[in-house]
């Protein structure tokens, strides 16, 4: 695909959805994850839309696509220790990737407009998005992984450890390569009616979302950025902007505490603390990352 205007499965225009509550929350699931602060704004008080990350309504390949995804739920979710629905998971990507855990740190009329509830598996936002993904898995085999999924990955044997990383040489890669679409302050420039999602500073991801890790973000950005010539990045070239892009600051998702509480805390998870476990097998937090 070319460009962010090309949705091969678009439920406004499918002529094989009707008028019923079922078809209606499709759209509206759609039109969530093309534009969450429009739709969801009670849940998205940053400018980040589902759409920015999961390129093309969550449709062009090697870019987070979701086609399919449905049917790999419940699955089991390292972070949080459990097994996880895929209602948990939109709530996650709420609660993370646009930020709806900033809304308490509002307060006054603002705070009240924003009805400071934070969502839920039952949540209508959570339920027409999850209605809009089970649509784009229709046909698929129920527990079978999308042939996609993991292909946003840096080889296990390209990872340079994090410590090696230099946020300098991403800051100049990005200099060159990214203000186009994203501008020198990685708020994002309008191309059309269009505009790339903000990178950092409050309207951006908090540090709980998957891309605050390095390696994850330098997944994301190595297969689907710079967005007109994908790939053309090396592995090393993308950790290095995603060390860039993740020393800068971001909002604080005040949950972190209970996360990895079961599973190894990953070494590209720059803003957590890092902790060492004790004979009982009880963690303590000893110093902190970026």
């Amino acid at each position: 695909m070319a460009t962010a205007w090309d949705v091969p499965r678009n439920p406004l225009t499918d002529p094989a959805l009707d008028k019923s509550l079922l078809s209606n929350e499709i759209r509206w699931g759609y039109r969530i994850f093309t534009d969450t602060p429009g739709e969801a704004r009670k849940f998205t008080p940053g400018r980040g839309s589902c759409n920015n990350c999961h390129l093309n309504a969550g449709q062009r390949e090697r870019a987070l696509p979701l086609v399919n995804i449905a049917v790999v739920y419940p699955e089991y979710n390292k972070r949080s220790g459990r097994l996880y629905t895929l209602g948990d998971r939109i709530v996650d990507c709420f609660l993370r990737s646009e930020n709806a855990t900033g809304s308490l740190e509002s307060d006054g009329e603002e705070r009240t407009a924003r009805e400071t509830v934070l969502p839920t598996p039952t949540s209508k936002e959570v339920l027409a998005v999850a209605a809009y993904l089970s649509w784009l898995s229709r046909g698929a085999e129920m527990g079978k992984s999308p042939s996609w999924r993991g292909q946003n990955t840096i080889p296990a044997n390209a990872l340079i450890p994090i410590d090696k990383l230099d946020p300098q040489k991403g800051e100049a890669m990005f200099t060159e390569r990214c203000t186009n679409c994203h501008g020198m302050d990685g708020q994002g420039k309008f191309i059309g009616d269009k505009r790339a999602g903000p990178l950092w500073g409050a309207d951006s991801w908090n540090d709980g979302a998957g891309a605050a890790r390095i390696y994850t973000l330098a997944g994301i950005i190595r297969y689907s950025m710079p967005y007109l010539d994908p790939g053309s990045l090396t592995d090393e070239d993308a950790q290095q902007l995603a060390a860039f892009i993740d020393s800068k600051p971001r909002p604080a998702y005040p949950f972190k505490d209970q996360d990895y509480l079961t599973e190894r805390l990953p070494p590209d998870s720059v803003y957590y603390a890092r902790r060492t476990r004790d004979r009982a097998g009880s963690q303590e937090e000893t110093n902190h990352g970026q």
